[in-house]
Order: C-alpha cells, then structure tokens, then sequence
C-alpha cells in the first residue's frame, strides 16, 4: 500500500507517495522529478545515485524511498544557487572533469559532502573520499584536480 512520503529537498518541503519497498532513487527520479540522481548499478557500488541524507552521503538505491519521512536531502539539483553554479561545478565544467554525465551528479555531491568536513583535503583524502564512485570516460585525475581547485575557490570565499 503506497505512503506518503513528508521530506524537505534541497531546503524545499516536498511530499511524494511511493510503494513501501520502492528505493528512494526511483521515488526522487520518478515521484520528484529529480533526475540528476542516476542509476548506475541498483546495488550500492557505483556512486550515481549518491546524496545527502541528514548530513550524510548515501546511495539513494540502498534507501527505501519511505526512509526519508521527515529527512533532509541534498541533490545536485540543489547545488547551484539560480544560474549561479557551485564553486564543484564550476571547477568540473573548466577541468573537463566530466563526459557522458552518468557519474558526475555521484561525483559532485560526494566532493560536497568531502568539502564540508574537510575544506582543505589532501589528494589521498580526496580519492578516498571519491572512491565509492565510478567513472568510465574520465579517468578519475581531471575529477580529483577540479575538487582540488573547488576546494581552494571555497576557502577562499
């Protein structure tokens, strides 16, 4: 039997309806509209689907959709403020840290929530941190560069 879903996305309060056994990455694709979270894998291991929830990055397919009852969520649809671009994706779109599109979402909310706790990581923590997604155009080097770059943009203001 469906249930309905009382969240807040992007600092947005949203309701949905979805099936109790339905992942949160479809009930965001296909209840909220939000399609910049993609499915890679449907099993945790590919970072596409990756978000913030209450503070934490998550992989949205391993999170029952009913799961996010009074939860805060963090998509890359909330990254930029209006036509105004994070300083992440700023830095992807000049470091070419991007190709087909798939992982980039996965990518860029991964390096947010890195650059949260950490403002100035080094290139090990940055690939440990990104180390839960995957990218089979790019290569991972441009990626880790433009989150180095991020990082030193958002220190600075």
């Amino acid at each position: 039997m469906a249930q309905l879903v009382s969240t807040k996305i992007n600092n947005d309060p949203i309701q949905f309806v979805c099936e109790p056994q339905e992942p949160l990455l479809d009930a965001l694709r296909d209840r909220v509209g939000l399609t910049g979270v993609k499915e890679g894998c449907g099993t945790g291991d590919c970072g596409a689907c990756s978000i913030i929830l209450d503070g934490t990055l998550v992989c949205s397919c391993l999170v029952l959709g009913v799961e996010a009852e009074g939860r805060a969520i963090e998509t890359v649809e909330g990254m930029a403020d209006g036509a105004t671009l994070h300083p992440l994706q700023t830095k992807f779109l000049e470091h070419a840290a991007l190709q087909c599109g798939i992982c980039t979402p996965g990518f860029l909310i991964a390096a947010k929530a890195l650059l949260k706790n950490n403002p100035a990581p080094t290139e090990e923590e940055i690939r440990y941190a990104l180390a839960g997604n995957l990218c089979r155009c790019t290569g991972y080097d441009k990626i880790v560069r433009a989150v180095q770059d991020a990082a030193k943009v958002m220190r600075k203001g």
